[in-house]
């Protein structure tokens, strides 16, 4: 039985990471702006794949291995660190860009939209890191099944990304035309999008929470 502050935790959560810009939101944000909305919904479909494959390999006890093993764990902790030290570096770099900034993509088959939306979620470090170290810290241990708290916690953190990802999506385009004709708007937008990145970064670096036994 979840309790609610468990379910309000969760989602505070996943609106805190989902709002914060990373590869998959510049992902779905590229595609709707080059290929129009349609596209950006088939590579959500693709993410929320990609949601699934890492709720799943929660519940089965995937973070039981970054319990054994701590030093795994930290090695992929410091490696997502990195990743979004990285992309915040891009987008505050002298000639860097917004992520609501027009690009030129080629066209790409429905197909190859979801296998890349799947592909960017599955290699996301901020997802990885939500399931294997902040998700867990909300399962009760003495409020049933664990593996069931935890699929239903994944769903939370589904719906409430899903969601967001969603408007974003159909709202991308015009939040790119309008910040297209105030350049210095999109400059605010990537040093806004750098700092979050970074400190999110450092963050994570820094945390000492731990992945739970579910």
């Amino acid at each position: 039985m979840l309790t609610t502050t468990a379910v309000l935790g969760v989602g505070a959560v996943a609106l805190g990471m989902v709002l914060t810009p990373g590869p998959n939101m510049m992902y779905l944000v590229s595609r709707s702006i080059t290929q129009g909305r349609r596209a950006g919904l088939v590579s959500l479909c693709g993410v929320a794949v990609g949601f699934l494959v890492y709720m799943t390999a929660t519940a089965v006890g995937i973070a039981a291995v970054f319990i054994a093993v701590p030093e795994l764990y930290l090695a992929v902790k410091f490696a997502g660190a990195a990743y979004l030290l990285w992309l915040a570096w891009q987008a505050l770099r002298p000639g860097g860009t917004s992520v609501f900034a027009p690009q030129s993509l080629p066209i790409d088959s429905d197909r190859k939209l979801f296998a890349m939306g799947l592909l960017t979620n599955l290699l996301n470090p901020k997802i990885a890191i939500m399931y294997l170290a902040l998700i867990p810290q909300f399962v009760d241990l003495d409020a049933g099944k664990v593996w069931l708290q935890s699929l239903a916690l994944g769903t939370v953190q589904i719906c409430v990304a899903l969601t967001v990802n969603a408007l974003i999506v159909l709202a991308a385009a015009t939040i790119s035309g309008f910040l297209t004709r105030r350049p210095s708007w999109l400059r605010v937008q990537r040093f806004a999008m750098g700092t979050v990145l970074g400190g999110l970064a450092i963050t994570l670096a820094t945390d000492r929470a731990r992945p739970a036994a579910i």
